[in-house]
């Protein structure tokens, strides 16, 4: 067999075709559908969409279904960038990304099109892929069995695979560009040191919006692997869910472990049948590193970061016990080193270099070539010592051995379940509320993960109004737990809010 070298998403689907032909390539609950049919299917609907004018961006309005997975790869297919677009999300949320990526077609199921009514307005227009028959309500992109293209078409690792959303200061949310080759080079780390092979199943906890969904799709498809579709309900039987499903590789956030450890999950020797696990998206704790471990002795297990902007992940901590627990701080596993060719550096408050701790700057292949909106640039990317620079936002240290470590963030963005939420947002949609003259946005740790608790001044307002405001414009899974009314907010001694004393205060009151 000759091995395929991939510089392209596309081409990490062609190698595990070529492995795997008539095997599985995605299985929800019981039903699955082979490489084989997930490329011709890919092929006749990527012709359709070259067909009705090579669009450059697509959005794909699905959950967790057949038409999302074989939707995304029929979207590269057509040399197109991907949107991947939550049903769940608000539908001016949508609505503003539609209109920022320049998506005419969507591709959507059942659960997309449910929804694509409350989307689509006379400045919203859109069409969509008629993939089943059920899009005859909305202008419809025909699709026919002679529309199918012989091949892929051809581009090239600079050009744009993905378009992710996250959260902005003002409530607009920034639009995320990446490249194929951005994420090939990040797949390609992950390939070094992990021996993913055809017989592995790869848990799909993710949604297909949130970047480490795309870590799941491909590495399981380069290696000719099979992805299984993690429902929320498998939470309350994960072992017998994994061992059920044969799952041998696990990807999520911290607050899965949380999640199995309150449904009885983690017994000693529960989850056995993995053989690797990876977590990110939040600070992962000792503790939960141990009891993951005590349930699944036979795994590997690694502490990833990284933001959207540097294609998914830029390091990696592989957990070693001991040493693993000496390079921490506060409790938490070190993220690890900086993947291959990559400059970083670390710059302190002052914009000094630090060779201890400061502000985490990367440059190198993986990152983005900068926001959709110009405007979002300014702060955030760096042209210092002929390179560009992407300012992370988070202060790290480094450890002798070269592992960067956690800190916090030096700025007042925050990760809720894996999703990025500017505090700022939040402050911004609670002052909208009639009634609020000011608000302030703190996190506190609760036994789940972080949680969001809102102060506000001005004068008493329903908790159901200002929750309403939130619904309407953030992710279920980041919306506050709290909120406060105070007459004024303690100030600090220059004057600016005391947002740790308000922290301090929010912690309180779980005790």
């Amino acid at each position: 067999m000759t091995e395929i070298t991939p510089i392209t998403l596309v081409e990490r689907f062609l190698r595990g075709l070529e492995i795997s032909p008539d095997r599985p390539a995605v299985r929800i609950g019981s039903d699955a559908i082979t490489y084989r049919q997930v490329h011709s299917t890919a092929l006749r609907w990527a012709g359709a969409l070259v067909a009705a004018g090579s669009p450059r961006a697509v959005g794909v309005l699905t959950g967790k279904s057949m038409t999302a997975y074989v939707g995304l790869l029929a979207v590269l297919y057509a040399g197109a960038s991907v949107v991947p677009l939550q049903p769940d999300f608000p539908a001016a949320r949508t609505r503003r990304m539609i209109k920022m990526a320049g998506v005419e077609t969507l591709i959507a199921d059942e659960r997309g099109l449910a929804v694509l009514s409350e989307i689509a307005d006379q400045e919203t227009v859109v069409r969509v892929l008629d993939t089943d028959g059920f899009a005859d309500r909305f202008p419809t992109v025909p699709v026919a069995s002679e529309s199918a293209i012989s091949e892929p078409i051809r581009v090239t690792p600079s050009d744009r695979a993905y378009i992710l959303f996250t959260s902005g200061s003002t409530g607009v949310p920034k639009g995320v560009p990446i490249s194929h080759g951005g994420l090939v080079h990040y797949l390609d780390q992950l390939d070094k040191r992990c021996d993913f092979r055809w017989d592995d199943v790869f848990a799909q906890t993710y949604d297909l919006a949130f970047d480490p969904g795309i870590h799941d799709v491909f590495a399981a498809w380069g290696a000719g692997a099979m992805l299984q579709a993690v429902p929320t309900s498998a939470y309350r039987d994960l072992p017998a869910f994994l061992g059920e499903h044969g799952v041998t590789i696990w990807h999520s956030t911290p607050s899965a472990i949380w999640m199995a450890r309150e449904m009885g999950g983690l017994a000693e020797g529960a989850l056995g049948g993995l053989r690797w696990s990876f977590f990110g998206g939040e600070a992962l704790r000792f503790q939960d590193v141990t009891d993951w471990l005590a349930a699944a002795p036979g795994s590997k297990l690694e502490n990833l970061y990284g933001p959207t902007e540097l294609s998914i992940g830029i390091t990696g901590h592989r957990w070693s016990g001991e040493e693993s627990v000496r390079g921490s701080v506060n409790g938490t596993v070190p993220i690890g080193k900086v993947y291959d060719d990559h400059e970083f550096r670390l710059v302190t408050e002052e914009g000094e270099q630090s060779s201890v701790e400061g502000e985490l700057w990367i440059a190198g292949p993986q990152m983005t070539t900068g926001y959709l909106d110009p405007a979002n640039n300014e702060g955030r990317f760096v042209e210092l010592d002929g390179l560009r620079w992407y300012r992370t936002g988070d202060r790290v240290r480094a450890n002798p051995d070269g592992h960067l470590v956690y800190i916090g963030r030096m700025d007042s963005q925050v990760k809720v379940h894996g999703w990025r939420v500017e505090l700022a947002e939040v402050d911004h949609l609670a002052r909208g509320c009639e009634g609020v003259r000011d608000a302030a946005t703190v996190t506190r740790s609760a036994t789940h993960g972080t949680e969001l608790v809102v102060f506000y001044t001005g004068v008493e307002v329903p908790e159901a109004m200002l929750a309403d405001a939130m619904r309407a414009a953030l992710p279920v899974s980041t919306l506050p737990r709290q909120y406060i009314y105070v007459e004024e907010f303690p100030l600090t001694p220059n004057q600016k809010v005391d947002r740790l004393a308000l922290q301090k205060q929010a912690e309180a009151l779980l005790d």
